[in-house]
């Protein structure tokens, strides 16, 4: 087959349809539109390039969908020609919001976006998401509605606002029942929550958390909660180096109580000690502070 043959396959057939007709199934709960998680039993793959690529986590492998037939049948590269071939034609499922994300008019900027989405309201779906499902309380909802930072995503889904210094909005966290992802062309840096001077700065890993660690402190008038989207990108450390650099600041280290959520604290210690603030850790008595606030009802 000539290599013109092989790119206009390649074109035709993505790697999720190799993947659905091999009975995986989308993880909704661990997928973005960039980055795709497909799971059966114990496999994994990781489908990236608006389907063209794959990688497999848990190994060396990734490439274009005849590699992924390789990868999964153990196949010579002339019988998983046939097999994608045999594939043209198919159209693989897709989440609702996956589909509803691609609709998107594409020349909208990220602060056009953001103002047409609503603001969540007593009784939408997006406010029984966080307060029914998420227990977040009625007062922290409305301290974050009223300083801006919320919006309602599709499906009864969260957009949680990140902001500059300037209050600019750069992207947002997403999160639902089954998902989560980030604003496709946004930018982390960090999400607010509290007084813009507060020199209590308590760091956690997701919008949600935030929230959940203001509504068990009861949102002290001193303290600003605040996320990194699950990041630590170039703007998000900018971001904290230029709050912690600010005179008598205590630097909160408010992570998951894991793995990760300990290397996160790490870093802020560090940057903490570079800045010359002071620094705390407050580890969450269970997985992270959502768990906590709705083990506390």
């Amino acid at each position: 087959m000539e290599k013109a043959d092989l790119e206009e396959l390649k074109e035709k057939v993505t790697c999720a349809a190799v993947l659905e007709t091999a009975g995986f199934a989308v993880d909704k709960r661990e997928s973005t539109r960039k980055a795709v998680k497909y799971r059966r039993g114990g496999d994994i793959i990781i489908v990236i390039h608006d389907g063209k690529g794959w990688f497999d986590p848990l190994s060396e492998a990734k490439g274009d969908v005849f590699r992924l037939v390789e990868h999964l049948d153990g196949l010579a590269f002339a019988a998983a020609l046939h097999v994608v071939a045999d594939l043209v034609g198919f159209t693989p499922s897709e989440p609702a919001w996956f589909c509803q994300a691609k609709a998107r008019a594409p020349n909208q900027t990220v602060a056009q976006r953001w103002q047409t989405r609503r603001k969540p309201c007593g009784g939408s779906a997006t406010w029984r998401y966080l307060h029914d499902a998420r227990g977040i309380p009625e007062p922290v909802l409305r301290q974050a509605i009223a300083a801006d930072v919320l919006r309602e995503g599709p499906h009864g889904s969260m957009w949680a606002g990140h902001t500059d210094e300037t209050g600019q909005v750069t992207g947002w966290e997403q999160r639902g029942k089954e998902w989560r992802g980030f604003a496709s062309g946004g930018a982390k840096v960090l999400f607010r929550l509290g007084a813009t001077d507060a020199t209590r700065l308590c760091v956690t890993e997701a919008a949600i958390d935030a929230m959940s660690l203001a509504a068990i402190e009861r949102s002290p008038p001193g303290s600003l909660y605040l996320s990194t989207g699950g990041g630590w990108s170039p703007s998000t450390e900018a971001a904290l180096r230029w709050l912690a650099a600010r005179p008598d600041v205590l630097l909160v280290a408010a992570t998951d109580a894991n793995g990760q959520g300990e290397i996160f604290a790490e870093r802020l210690r560090a940057l903490a000690e570079e800045e010359g603030c002071n620094w705390q850790r407050l580890r969450p008595p269970t997985d992270d502070w959502n768990a906590c606030l709705k083990e506390k009802g």
